[in-house]
């Protein structure tokens, strides 16, 4: 009978600490292109003693011979009566050759960080070699982490931020002062949407932000808000403008606002998706072909970049 070896725990920051944004791009990248077992999301509503809802959300992950993954998320809006954030999330790594428990990271970080890095693999297939200036549309949690995971990416020199409230916006650029590129805040959208290389958004947006006509020639537009199919960040045009890629083809047509609304107007068909990131990373499908085409990634998020990401923050990603 052997013991059981002692369980990881990592926090948000030691989370952090383990994720450095260029090693967790290249993880992703081995991740798509070697696949995985990645069951729909489970969603559970739990009761509270007051009668108002809280929400449970599971989502597995799991390699045979390698490891399972289960991200663990709640969500109880009326926490922020109390002082507490409305949103948890844990992951707990096991084996899955014997099940047993291997870490518990904090599943927040976890996702702030896979996040962002797949969006910026994406731009390392759709984004043109030398786009150097980004527009990051929305200012919370996340928009920190998809600046630095775009300037990993590209040779970003100069970026603009754009929210709803140009206080936070400003709060996002002073976050972002001594990076190796130039940070400016903005409020008029449509003029820096105008002169952007990557538009990148990341709002609670249930109107479209960004217009169709206001994209120019070679621009690449990346979608991370507009998680459910009554939501959207950009309207019917842009996608119409666009060759559309997503992070996967299922969650993509479940539950991508974006893509939902554009077919439901007639101006996006499921075929017409050109492809998936596990379809650019196994090189099934190309990417850009050219410095004019608009490109679009639209990301709802995969149980996939969960499990690649916790294997890389406790070093079984199989990498030196």
């Amino acid at each position: 009978c052997y013991p059981p070896r002692p369980m990881i725990n990592l926090n948000a920051e030691r989370v952090a600490e383990a994720l450095p944004i260029d090693r967790l791009i290249e993880a992703l990248s081995v991740a798509f292109a070697n696949g995985a077992m990645v069951p729909d999301r489970a969603h559970h509503q739990v009761p509270l003693a007051d009668g108002s809802p809280g929400t449970l959300l599971l989502m597995p992950a799991w390699r045979s011979g390698g490891h399972i993954g289960v991200k663990v998320v709640t969500v109880f809006p009326d926490n922020a009566k109390h002082g507490k954030p409305a949103v948890y999330g844990s992951y707990l790594l096991m084996s899955a050759e014997s099940g047993e428990p291997i870490a518990l990271l904090d599943g927040t970080e976890l996702t702030l960080r896979r996040t962002a890095a797949a969006s910026a693999l994406a731009s390392t297939f759709l984004s043109r070699k030398d786009s150097s200036r980004l527009l990051m549309v929305g200012t919370g949690n996340l928009a920190p982490h998809l600046v630095n995971a775009h300037a990993a990416a590209r040779s970003i020199a100069r970026v603009c931020i754009w929210g709803r409230r140009p206080e936070a916006a400003q709060q996002l650029a002073d976050k972002l002062s001594g990076s190796p590129f130039d940070v400016e805040v903005t409020e008029d959208l449509q003029q820096a949407a105008g002169k952007a290389d990557i538009i990148s958004c990341a709002t609670l947006a249930s109107k479209p932000l960004l217009q169709g006509e206001w994209l120019t020639d070679g621009q690449h537009i990346d979608l991370v808000g507009a998680f459910t199919p009554q939501m959207a960040e950009a309207d019917s045009a842009a996608i119409a403008r666009a060759e559309v890629y997503v992070d996967t083809r299922s969650g993509a047509l479940a539950e991508a606002g974006d893509i939902i609304q554009a077919m439901q107007q007639g101006v996006l068909t499921a075929s017409e998706i050109k492809g998936s990131l596990r379809e650019l990373c196994t090189g099934a499908v190309g990417g850009r072909t050219s410095d004019t085409e608009i490109t679009l990634f639209k990301s709802v998020g995969t149980a996939l970049e969960d499990l690649a990401a916790a294997e890389l923050a406790i070093g079984l990603d199989g990498s030196p």
